[in-house]
């Protein structure tokens, strides 16, 4: 069930509690687990009852972002080729899925730093899935892609099998579009070359509580602001459309994809189809969050330097998704933007710094206490695991 907080327009953070689930007798690798959806998706693996080992060199992603302590769920603190030669035993035969989520983020992050960027997507992808390759009995893999392989297309809505357009080379914006099409070449390849079981995902604009605005993610950079009673920024004439999905509804589809053996070897696009400008996602932060702030409009260019395009449409068409499995979004944009406003005042309540969360590591692996003695992880936890109660 879920828990609506006693006033929408200040959207509290809620603390739940369940039983341990009984263990599934599955072993599953997730790379990038500590980051925004890779922590969404551990939950609803260990909530599954899953054993699970994260792989995050906590670049971008963060400590805080999974529980301290768990029986069924080890931290591994480096690239993912590094843990792929440091813990070869562990990740050796017996893993049943493994979920690639590991990847250089963020156009901020991408246009500021190309060259890290270039190479996390690619070398950590190409390691990952020559080792599992190799393994006798190789776990299914989900290799997350997104939206951003469709370039500069303007055939709308975008396709599996569309062609893809992309500026020149001399753009840094353009090298992560590149790099996940790469990413993606390199999967199929692997899975037609050494039948390693493969699915890939394409991401459409995930939002939702644990993403932070460090790397240009739009929604927490406007809730942040209008939290804080300042302008919130919209780049550019604010006319630009996105489909933006819920975070919850996004990992809790993932596990089922993948389980699905007919999306084997097949490309997904995994998001909403509901597109918003902008400027209107703006003046709803404004609006759910009582919000005394202005819009103030600033030119891409005074953000991300001269020569910066944007798209001014990007909207999927999930056909395959939801003929695949039946996937259809519960969570609304209104209710998205009420908890992840709740998350970040849950943050500044209890003194946690998001941007700075990796300060103190927690130890984790088996054979500790279920939980977490930290209240703000465990009001994430909350928002993290609860489920929509659907009307019959």
């Amino acid at each position: 069930m879920i828990d609506s907080p006693a006033n929408p327009a200040v959207p509290q953070a809620h603390s739940v509690r369940e039983a341990l689930p009984a263990a599934s007798g599955r072993r599953v690798l997730v790379t990038g687990g500590a980051g925004f959806i890779g922590s969404h998706l551990v939950f609803k693996l260990l909530q599954r009852g899953d054993q699970v080992i994260v792989i995050d060199n906590l670049s971008t992603g963060r400590a805080v972002n999974l529980p301290a302590f768990h029986p069924r769920l080890t931290m591994i603190v480096a690239d993912v080729s590094t843990a792929l030669l440091s813990h070869a035993a562990a990740l050796s035969d017996g893993l049943h899925e493994v979920y690639h989520l590991a990847a250089a983020v963020g156009v901020g992050l991408i246009v500021g730093k190309p060259i890290e960027s270039i190479e996390t997507n690619i070398t950590q992808t190409a390691a990952l899935l020559a080792a599992l390759s190799q393994l006798r009995n190789p776990p299914r893999v989900l290799v997350a892609s997104s939206s951003e392989v469709y370039g500069k297309s303007t055939s709308l809505p975008f396709r599996e099998d569309d062609d893809v357009v992309y500026g020149p080379t001399t753009v840094a914006r353009w090298s992560y579009a590149m790099s996940k099409a790469v990413d993606e070449h390199l999967a199929l390849a692997y899975a037609s070359q050494r039948q390693l079981p493969v699915v890939v995902a394409r991401f459409f604009n995930t939002v939702g509580p644990g993403q932070v605005g460090d790397y240009g993610m739009v929604l927490p950079r406007l809730i942040a602001a209008a939290l804080n009673g300042q302008a919130v920024a919209v780049y550019g004439d604010g006319k630009q459309t996105r489909c933006f999905c819920d975070v919850r509804d996004v990992s809790g589809i993932l596990p089922v994809l993948l389980g699905h053996t007919p999306a084997l070897g097949q490309i997904f696009n995994i998001g909403s189809e509901q597109s918003i400008t902008i400027s209107d996602l703006a003046r709803a932060v404004l609006r759910i969050t009582h919000s005394a702030g202005a819009i103030e409009y600033l030119p891409h260019a005074a953000v991300y330097g001269p020569g910066f395009e944007d798209l001014a449409h990007r909207r999927p068409d999930t056909s395959r998704l939801r003929a695949a499995v039946s996937f259809s979004p519960q969570w609304s944009l209104d209710q998205t933007i009420a908890d992840t406003a709740a998350w970040i005042i849950a943050g500044k309540l209890s003194g946690v710094d998001w941007q700075q969360g990796n300060d103190a590591l927690p130890q984790m692996g088996a054979g500790a206490d279920e939980g977490s003695s930290n209240p703000v992880v465990q009001n994430f936890e909350g928002l993290a695991t609860r489920e929509r109660e659907l009307p019959s």
